[in-house]
């Protein structure tokens, strides 16, 4: 007897421990001073806050960047500083860094100089991923040829793309201070070379909005069997609202995960349950008055008109069989040609930036996948087709004018044949190269049949028309319509920007 009532008072004690902390936790959300109290700088803390929020500075906007955000509408349509000549981006990367020296920088002299050692003034105080020792010269390993009214030399690996070089700019000036692979990613897409910052597609659905609800401002397709080495931070929204971040979508299968209803679910009931949540969603905006809670809201709409939407425009099957043959595409596959289908049928559909990531570029000759004369062939028969097809097809539809189509890597490759460790390769590569390297532009009001830049005789070092990452970031800003200076987003006390502190619209390639 005396057991059972030692223990029915050990039930009462902790469910009086409960009901107290329970008061307590009330307490803390409905007390001022508690509030106060739990505030990492009380009374200073809101006194600052004040003073931020009267400077334009306490919210995720500053008076620099034009607009403010709207948590219930952050893909509303947008005006940007100026008219601006692009109404879309494409963006083209290839993971990994294509070798310029096979693709669009012939160099004569570079072949003379094939099997011989490298001079030595072209490793003093430089720094290269793997070369080690004293490597060899390596040579051109491909064909070039003239082409078109401007003249511009392309090689053998890219035979489609060789009949519109009149339409694009060439910028062969390329620069960089990154030579690893994700820090280099970083620095092109964020403008940042760390974790942690806004990639330019969130950039431009920040600035922009997108003409279409019911799509994502800002897609994401890959290529090649892997994510680049940065991974999805090179697509992510970093401090800024995480509805402006890239949505992944796929070639292959459902286009976005999970996007078709489960067995036993349809539509209305969808919607019922998309109801009860953002309900939810309200209450707690209406007790926290947290903005991030009315975008998450949003998300979910998004979410359920992408339900509709998505699978429409991500579908390749309907296309005409002229349009697959131009493109080399095969409807349920995964590929850069039907990812670049898919790029075209979005910029028709609103959608403003599109970012196609193609893995596999990595041409260091340490295996045949990744030679110079073998992979890397490849990798150029599966992206000349399609990419040509793109500004082609663009062009016909009356899109290039109005879509900025970019395309390049991370950096270039050295004009020295790659020795790991100081040992030959037993294929034939070239190491990661930061003084060069080559990208080019079509559309969006960019000059046609123009080269900006150019390198010394071997291909080693830009001499003119020298550009970094920040130059080529301002540069898309601006045919957007952004004075990239001046658009800016507040983040932990200061305004930043894209370009950070650095870069130029490159003006000589504007038309």
């Amino acid at each position: 007897m005396i057991n059972k009532d030692i223990e029915m008072t050990k039930d009462e004690l902790n469910n009086q421990r409960l009901v107290k902390e329970a008061q307590d936790a009330v307490r803390k959300q409905q007390t001022r001073r508690h509030f106060i109290k739990e505030s990492a700088m009380g009374f200073g803390g809101l006194a600052l806050a004040s003073l931020l929020q009267s400077c334009g500075l306490g919210n995720g906007t500053s008076p620099a960047a034009g607009d403010s955000f709207d948590a219930a509408n952050p893909l509303t349509p947008k005006m940007p500083h100026f008219a601006g000549k692009a109404k879309s981006v494409i963006y083209l990367h290839m993971a990994g860094a294509p070798s310029q020296l096979e693709l669009f920088d012939y160099k004569p002299e570079l072949e003379k100089l094939n099997g011989l050692d490298c001079p030595p003034s072209l490793l003093e105080g430089k720094r290269f991923a793997f070369i080690r020792g004293v490597p060899k010269m390596l040579g051109p390993q491909a064909k070039f040829a003239q082409y078109g009214e401007s003249g511009a030399w392309i090689s053998d690996n890219l035979p489609h793309f060789s009949k519109i070089v009149d339409e694009v700019s060439f910028l062969k000036g390329c620069t960089t201070d990154q030579f690893n692979h994700a820090p280099a990613q970083l620095l092109v897409h964020t403008g940042g070379a760390r974790l942690g910052r806004p990639s330019i597609g969130a950039w431009a659905t920040y600035g922009l909005g997108t003409e279409n609800q019911n799509l994502p401002g800002y897609v994401v397709l890959t290529s090649g069997g892997r994510f680049p080495d940065a991974g999805k931070s090179v697509w992510g929204s970093g401090f800024l609202p995480s509805v402006y971040q890239g949505v992944q979508c796929r070639s292959e299968g459902d286009p976005v995960l999970f996007v078709n209803n489960p067995d036993g679910i349809d539509y209305d009931l969808r919607r019922a349950s998309i109801n009860a949540i953002n309900d939810v969603n309200e209450q707690q905006y209406q007790e926290y008055n947290d903005p991030e809670i009315v975008s998450r809201i949003s998300q979910y709409e998004m979410a359920y008109n992408m339900q509709i939407s998505v699978p429409e425009v991500m579908n390749i099957n309907d296309e005409p069989q002229y349009i697959h043959d131009m493109y080399g595409t095969k409807p349920g596959k995964e590929s850069f040609a039907n990812n670049v289908l898919l790029a075209r049928k979005l910029v028709e559909k609103g959608v403003r930036f599109i970012q196609l990531f193609d893995w596999g570029w990595d041409s260091h000759g340490t295996d045949s996948g990744t030679a110079i004369d073998l992979g890397f062939k490849n990798k150029c028969r599966e992206v000349d087709k399609s990419m040509t097809a793109l500004i082609l097809d663009l062009k016909q539809r009356g899109l290039l004018e109005d879509t900025l189509v970019v395309w390049g890597g991370e950096f270039g490759r050295t004009p020295m044949l790659e020795n790991r460790g100081g040992k030959p390769n037993p294929f034939i590569g070239r190491d990661h190269h930061v003084d060069a390297f080559t990208i080019w532009m079509a559309g969006g009001g960019i000059k046609k049949g123009y080269t900006y830049g150019e390198t010394d005789e071997i291909g080693y070092s830009a001499i003119s028309g020298r550009v970094t990452p920040f130059d080529v970031q301002a540069t898309i800003l601006n045919q957007l319509g952004f004075d990239h200076e001046k658009f800016t987003y507040t983040f932990q006390g200061r305004p930043f920007r894209l370009t950070d502190v650095e870069g130029h619209v490159i003006k000589d390639i504007l038309a």
